[in-house]
């Protein structure tokens, strides 16, 4: 627990005085007619992806967003002229979406609404549901945007009294409109203090409502079809068979938010004689189907489950194969081209499953060559899937524990008629290895757990949390064609694999049930939509270019994008609800978030020209030139090199000063984001920069760098939990800069990265002593040493110095910020504590000020405020956001490792001391040293002996500098 808050007090008083400083010298704006001179330090442009504004930022938005932060004041310390703007995202389903929803309780329940108890309800709901772990489709990112930004709470009502809203503030919020006054000018103002250094005069929302961005959106999309890259056809999509049309979010009773969920149904072919229940069937094709999220397990299965008292359908497919699974799987795959007549399944037998357990089949990539039918009595649902599932009991924990009782229970197999033979020779195969689990991840989990059957339901719940995604994220195959491979990255091209070979089709489900305002449960239905064909062979090598020559500052970043490239096809682009841009050509459809959100870092460089600052772009241009103006031939001249001058009222200087500024600041040296967005946003960032620029190379994006997701005291951030800070409860709590310290601590690579509240307030404690300690030196200046800065302490502090500025300035290049803190403060920080504690003859003036000026610039990029008040306090007549870095002077290295030699001698005495003081443990009447030693000798040998002096000659021959 914290004893008081003074230190936060302080650091925070001074950061909203350097705040005002910053704003008042409009520090961070920039235009490039202003720096064209300058251009030979060079330019630095960062962007990262626009939040989406349906509520505060949070503490995981702040770290993706701080590196690029500390990346432009670093670039800024090297000269650069650095430009980080900042948009905010409206477009997209969930705002309408919730907007909608709080319209509907208020006709409901009344306003405020009054709530039916949800006690009863829960408890048969959660009867229902079984939990299932999902690996989603990599295009959509991990949910679908509504679902993952309405939280926690049942009703929509209930979630907006959670910001702490009243009720007539929330009743505001039934206007879609209401939230994009609302939310983007809180983001600004939580942004500011933290001390971005943004160009707020860029900043914008989109949507129609701005038609300076509308436009622009507009224009993107009328080239890309001019290009042929935007496909009309079928595409998946959430339908109401009752309603005859697509269901989208406001015409749906439950599942707001709920998008297709893709799934590898693998054909399982029933061997003859078959049962009799489908002996009226001989001499046709029949297969149980199985849905499953994991095709790359495929390779282990044992058999295949189906529930005794469950009902199933026959029906015939396109091709005359029969398909046996539930009717309402049946009713899905008729949607999606699986019959002869769209919507139509044609029953030719009804059966329950015990009618045909014992059954053979042929089941595809598995070791076995015949799979036996068998039974799982307690973990179908007709809720999702197909009703029947294919066994791999090496990696799933529910198929090595039904397995397992059928094996133990001889009682078991009598009851359903399951011959021994049909499951006592089947053993889990090996197929892929997990870090900690091993090859048989399944068995040894269950064994850890010590699970004993399949109704061991919340233990096995804790086995799949355990496993299941570990394997898919950290697994390594270890079949032929595979091996060595991650799971990851070889899951599409093993289900293209079986599709091709007839072994497998694609299939879809609502991800949860979605049932429409008409009572009809909803499917996934093949229908007509817009679609971006990012699968085109050329447009697919462009991007491949694109990506050969990124920056992605680490391998498995590299992996991603080029996993994503192979198996990315065609991305639907229009929808016909939520807020957004209207497709020119076909208003009907709206352009969606993914879509409206791969160029727009362009329009970043004539925002401030065309909005003026204004968000919402309906203030006076500062050009005077009116949005109905810009035709698409006036963007194509602002942004492509070799377009003609068009025909406009718009006069020439005023677009050349567009053009000027687009041309001065892309491409875009940098951009950062989190890892989940490297198979979906990142992908179509590439791809339509090389589709918009396609013969204007050096407009194409320069780096990119993904980071982990961000814990909160080592355990996921959840609001459920409790576990989670939103960016301005962060400030609060630790000061701007203590936060940023924090964030710059919490890691650096695509792993998870870790914000400990501890840390946060031991740099506090550490940033305010610092902080103190300049203000001594600079009170008891003329008490410090003078004269010539020549001893042996002097010089190696000097050189501990210089190291220290060429470490920290690798680390900053290389965007390790947590690395660029260890030496670039705390370590730096130890070398001055190390000399305070050598000099007896008293710290040297100059040294002690270089070394006060320097830490200040090395600490500048991550707590900026501080540093900005120390550099005043020096007496700098200029802001330090206009300072250079530091110079390093000559290295040392053989006094640096004399020095650390002196130290670790010192070490070594002092822990002899230790021991010949100590009285010896175990002998009676050992008598203590009559007293303590007052000096000690050091003997030094002038010669190495023989055996060293060997050693090192051999090594000197072969030594290469």
């Amino acid at each position: 627990e914290r004893k008081g808050t003074a230190k936060v007090d302080f650091l925070k008083k001074i950061e909203k005085e350097i705040q005002q400083k910053w704003e008042d010298e409009r520090v961070f704006e920039i235009n490039a007619s202003d720096r064209q001179t300058e251009k030979s330090k060079g330019k630095y442009f960062v962007t990262f992806p626009y939040p989406y504004m349906n509520g505060r930022l949070h503490l995981g938005h702040t770290f993706s967003l701080s590196k690029c932060e500390f990346a432009v004041g670093y670039q800024r310390l090297k000269g650069k002229n650095c430009l980080f703007p900042f948009g905010l995202h409206c477009t997209g389903m969930p705002i309408k979406a919730c907007a909608d929803k709080l319209k509907r309780e208020m006709e409901l329940y009344g306003c405020p609404p009054e709530f039916p108890d949800e006690e009863e309800e829960e408890e048969e709901n959660s009867a229902k549901k079984e939990e299932e772990i999902i690996i989603k489709d990599k295009a959509k990112g991990k949910k679908s945007k509504a679902a993952a930004k309405t939280g926690s709470s049942k009703y929509q009502w209930g979630i907006m009294k959670s910001l702490g809203l009243s009720d007539e503030e929330v009743i505001s919020f039934s206007e879609a409109e209401h939230w994009l006054d609302y939310f983007p000018p809180l983001a600004v103002q939580d942004l500011k203090s933290m001390g971005l250094k943004v160009d707020w005069r860029r900043s914008f929302i989109t949507t129609d409502v701005n038609p300076y961005y509308d436009s622009f959106v507009r224009w993107q999309f009328l080239t890309l079809k001019e290009r042929n890259k935007i496909k009309f056809g079928k595409r998946y999509t959430i339908y109401s068979p009752k309603d005859g049309q697509p269901c989208m979010d406001h015409d749906r009773q439950t599942g707001e938010g709920v998008g297709p969920q893709e799934y590898t149904l693998i054909k399982m072919k029933v061997l003859e004689p078959y049962p009799a229940k489908l002996s009226g069937l001989r001499g046709k094709n029949i297969f149980l189907v199985a849905a499953t999220l994991r095709p790359e397990t495929m390779f282990g299965q044992t058999n295949c489950w189906v529930r005794p008292d469950m009902k199933y359908i026959g029906f015939e497919t396109l091709n005359g194969d029969i398909f046996i699974c539930t009717q309402r799987a049946a009713r899905n795959m008729s949607y999606q081209g699986f019959t002869k007549d769209n919507g139509v399944v044609p029953v030719v037998k009804e059966l329950m499953g015990e009618e045909i357990l014992g059954a053979a089949l042929s089941a595809p990539l598995t070791a076995y060559k015949v799979l036996t039918n068998i039974l799982s009595v307690v973990t179908l649902f007709l809720c999702q899937g197909t009703g029947v599932v294919t066994s791999v009991p090496s990696d799933s924990p529910d198929d090595i524990a039904a397995l397992r009782d059928l094996k133990k229970k001889q009682a078991l197999r009598v009851k359903y008629g399951i011959k021994d033979e049909m499951v006592l020779p089947f053993e889990p195969v090996p197929i892929i290895e997990i870090p900690g689990y091993g090859n048989l991840c399944a068995p040894s989990v269950c064994d850890e757990l010590k699970i004993q059957s399949q109704n061991d339901r919340e233990k096995l719940a804790e086995a799949k949390e355990r496993v299941y995604l570990k394997g898919f994220y950290e697994g390594v195959m270890l079949v032929d064609g595979f091996k060595g491979q991650k799971v990851q990255d070889v899951k599409k091209h093993i289900q293209k694999m079986m599709v091709d070979n007839d072994e497998a089709m694609i299939y879809m489900e609502p991800e949860k049930q979605v049932i429409s305002r008409s009572a009809d449960e909803c499917v996934v239905a093949l229908c007509d939509q817009w679609y971006l064909d990012y699968g085109e062979v050329n447009w697919k090598k462009q991007a491949s270019e694109c990506l050969k020559h990124l920056e992605t500052f680490c391998e498995e970043t590299r992996r991603n994008f080029e996993a994503t490239l192979g198996w990315l096809q065609e991305h639907a682009c229009s929808r016909t609800y939520g807020l957004g841009t209207r497709l020119p050509w076909d208003e009907q459809w709206l352009i969606e978030s993914l879509s409206d959100s791969t160029i727009y870092m362009a329009y970043y460089t004539v925002a401030h020209l065309l909005q003026g600052g204004n968000l919402r772009g309906q203030g006076e241009s500062p050009l005077g030139i009116r949005a109905h103006q810009m035709s698409k031939e006036v963007w194509d001249y602002i942004f492509f090199k070799a377009a003609p001058f068009p025909k406009t009222e718009i006069p020439k200087e005023k677009l050349d000063k567009l053009k000027e500024e687009f041309e001065f600041w892309y491409p875009v040296d940098l951009r950062v984001s989190g890892k989940d967005l490297v198979p979906n946003h990142l992908s179509y960032y590439l791809y339509n920069h090389v589709a918009m620029w396609s013969d204007q190379r050096e407009k194409w994006p320069v780096a990119v760098r993904a980071n982990g997701h961000l814990l909160l005291n080592s355990e996921k951030m959840s609001k459920s939990t409790g576990n989670f800070l939103t960016l301005t409860q962060a400030v609060d709590k630790f000061s701007a800069d203590g936060m940023r310290l924090a964030l710059a601590d919490a890691g650096d690579t695509v792993e998870d990265a870790n914000f400990v509240e501890a840390m946060a307030d031991a740099g506090i404690l550490r940033l305010y002593t610092w902080v103190e300690w300049v203000k001594e030196m600079i009170a008891n200046r003329d008490s410090l040493r003078s004269g010539p800065a020549n001893t042996f302490n002097d010089r190696v502090f000097a050189s501990e110095m210089s190291a220290g500025i060429m470490k920290t300035d690798q680390n900053y290049e290389k965007m390790m910020f947590k690395e660029a803190l260890k030496t670039g403060f705390f370590e730096f920080q130890a070398a001055k504590d190390k000399y305070r504690e050598l000099a007896i003859e008293g710290m040297h003036r100059e040294l002690v000020f270089q070394f006060i000026e320097v830490q200040t610039l090395l600490l500048a990029p991550i707590c900026p405020h501080l540093c900005e008040h120390i550099w005043s306090l020096l007496g700098k007549p200029d802001s330090i956001m206009r300072a250079s870095w530091p110079i390093a002077g000559p290295v040392d290295e053989v006094l640096i490792r004399s020095s650390q030699y002196l130290m670790e001698a010192a070490h070594d005495l002092r822990l002899r001391l230790k021991s010949y003081m100590a009285p010896v443990k175990g002998k009676k009447n050992t008598k203590e040293p009559s007293q303590k030693p007052s000096h000690c000798t050091i003997y030094v040998a002038k010669n190495y002996p023989p055996w060293q002096h060997t050693a090192l000659s051999v090594l000197r021959k072969h030594y290469q500098v």
